[in-house]
């Protein structure tokens, strides 16, 4: 097993015993340090009071709500729209958005925030959650992080917003609809949440690779999920999965 899919099942591992946002907090520290980031955030945006979990300097998270700036930060507005994990920041990207957004973005970086990656997570009604891990230099290459990490990264962001909303007494995101996965979609999933590839699965299960894609592929399109790592989250979620 890679060093990286060990420390993909210690925070799995992690995430089934936190149940206070300190808690949280911590495991997901873990998580973005070992993934060669600084800090992580956890933003959830309903009607209701935001929520956030994060390891950021407290000054800045405290004048983040005092200012409002969930109403005005590009990586908010971003998340909005893109259904995928994305990058922002760094020396390579040119500033974007209105004058009050490129000011955002040059506080941010008074308190170190410098480049990042957020995976974007949708429910329904309008209601998202964003999951971002930011770091301290300019230079770092978050595209490459992203690309090398992308599978990780979503799959923990959507564990991540699973446990939290489902512990912390969170009110689910509510989907458009209800959809049953078939006994065998759900078995393949429950493999595919731990990690395991096709081809593992396909061991375990004692069927075909292609058969094991075909479920996967299945459960994800009745779930309208963009990914296996999201559907696994949404799977989880709706309490399909053990």
């Amino acid at each position: 097993m890679k060093p990286i899919e060990n420390t993909f099942q210690e925070f799995v591992d992690a995430m089934q015993t936190a149940g206070e946002p300190a808690e949280f907090e911590a495991v997901a520290a873990r998580l973005t340090r070992h993934l060669g980031f600084r800090w992580f955030a956890y933003l959830r945006l309903t009607e209701n009071k935001p929520t956030l979990i994060s390891s950021y300097p407290k000054a800045w998270t405290s004048r983040y709500f005092e200012l409002g700036y969930q109403n005005l930060d590009p990586v908010v507005w971003r998340t909005r729209r893109e259904h995928e994990l994305f990058e922002w920041g760094g020396d390579a990207a040119a500033p974007t958005g209105t004058k009050e957004q490129r000011r955002f973005f040059e506080e941010a970086t008074t308190f170190g925030i410098k480049s990042g990656i957020t995976v974007p997570i949708r429910g329904g009604f309008g209601r998202i959650a964003a999951f971002t891990l930011a770091t301290d230099e300019r230079t770092l290459q978050t595209g490459r992080l992203a690309v090398e990490y992308k599978d990780i990264v979503q799959l923990s962001a959507l564990y991540f917003h699973t446990h939290v909303t489902t512990k912390l007494n969170i009110p689910p995101m509510p989907p458009a609809g209800e959809t049953t996965l078939t006994q065998r979609e759900r078995q393949c999933l429950a493999w595919a949440a731990r990690g395991k590839t096709a081809a593992d699965i396909a061991v375990l299960v004692e069927i075909a690779p292609r058969t094991v894609v075909f479920h996967l592929d299945n459960a994800r399109r009745k779930l309208g999920a963009a990914s296996i790592a999201q559907c696994v989250a949404e799977a989880l979620r709706r309490g399909q999965l053990p």
